[in-house]
């Protein structure tokens, strides 16, 4: 039973080519096509507004489809917060010290050299005493930890007055401005996939479709919005290989559509470099199981502007000698 129905098919669709009277010499079949944008959902989020109808025709930058956007502006806050944060550090190190850190540093360091004087005077005093069996050989080992320590501190204090005094290093200037920059390019990145959570029409022309509705949650990179673009109106056809040398870019052609009285001047802006197997509905009886050439025709003539896309056409091209000429 099932088949019987699939012979039956196969032959209602050989038998089609055979009816549409597309015989003559130099005329190929196809349809009329116009742009088809498939816009994108930016992230998983839900969808919060709907701008837009199915069949409504819009302008380019319109508004079509909005998503939830509080996650992203948060985001969007977080990196500004770092690119703040960078931008004040570099601030920093490029202005340098304040004369009031190097007054700072220059008295803890005076401090710490007058400390440590105090504490070697103090080492000597309670040395001599040990030798004098005064004092215990454990007093003069506290008072020489004392002395180092005190010391210490004092080449501390002088080494962070000497680097106050230097300024910032070259390095410390380079890391920070490479730090701001990251931080500048997160903020970027986080605005424009903010931005993208409204989808706006990138040309003008006609809503086709609105995959979800209102309250949905698309998943990411899923069409959210499709629509047919407006521009030039263009027949796709199929060229077989026999007539392949005539058609060329640029090549004048003669577009007949159902239900418009006459022909359409049109000139062919593309057509491939490579063969591929050819649909049933675009070729004869006799052309059927060769390869062909998809090819796309311009249609230039006023009458054409505004045809529906997937209206049937027949394309004729001038003979080969004509074309030469």
């Amino acid at each position: 039973m099932h088949r019987s129905r699939w012979h039956l098919l196969l032959l209602l669709v050989a038998s089609l080519p055979a009816c549409n009277g597309a015989t003559e010499e130099g005329v190929v079949l196809g349809t009329i096509e116009r742009d088809r944008l498939e816009l994108i959902a930016e992230s998983a989020d839900p969808i919060v507004a709907i701008r837009a109808m199915e069949g409504q025709r819009v302008a380019a930058g319109a508004e079509l489809v909005r998503l939830e956007a509080s996650a992203h502006a948060a985001q969007v806050a977080a990196a500004q917060a770092e690119v703040d944060a960078a931008r004040n550090q570099l601030a920093e190190l490029v202005n340098g010290p304040r004369r009031e850190e190097i007054l700072e540093a220059r008295a803890r360091a005076e401090g710490a050299e007058s400390a440590a004087e105090s504490e070697a005077r103090e080492y000597w005093r309670v040395e001599e005493l040990v030798e004098r069996k005064l004092m215990a050989q454990s007093a003069l080992d506290r008072q020489r930890a004392i002395r180092d320590r005190a010391l210490s501190e004092r080449k501390e204090a002088q080494a962070r007055l000497e680097l106050l005094l230097r300024g910032t290093r070259v390095e410390a200037l380079d890391q920070a401005r490479d730090a701001m920059k990251r931080a500048e390019a997160e903020l970027e990145r986080a605005k424009i996939t903010h931005q993208r959570l409204v989808v706006r029409a990138p040309r003008s022309g006609v809503i086709e479709a609105l995959p979800y509705k209102l309250g949905e949650r698309p998943q990411a990179g899923a069409p959210v919005v499709v629509m047919l673009a407006d521009g030039d109106t263009y027949a796709r056809v199929y060229v077989p290989g026999a007539m392949r040398a005539r058609v060329t870019p640029g090549a004048a052609a003669q577009v007949h559509v159902d239900g418009i009285e006459g022909t359409l001047r049109g000139q062919v802006r593309y057509i491939a470099a490579e063969a591929a197997f050819t649909p049933y509905y675009a070729l004869t009886q006799e052309d059927r199981g060769r390869l062909s050439y998809l090819a796309e025709i311009t249609i230039t003539d006023p009458k054409g502007a505004g045809l529906p896309a997937g209206v049937p056409v027949e394309v004729r091209f001038a003979p080969l000698a004509t074309a030469e000429r």
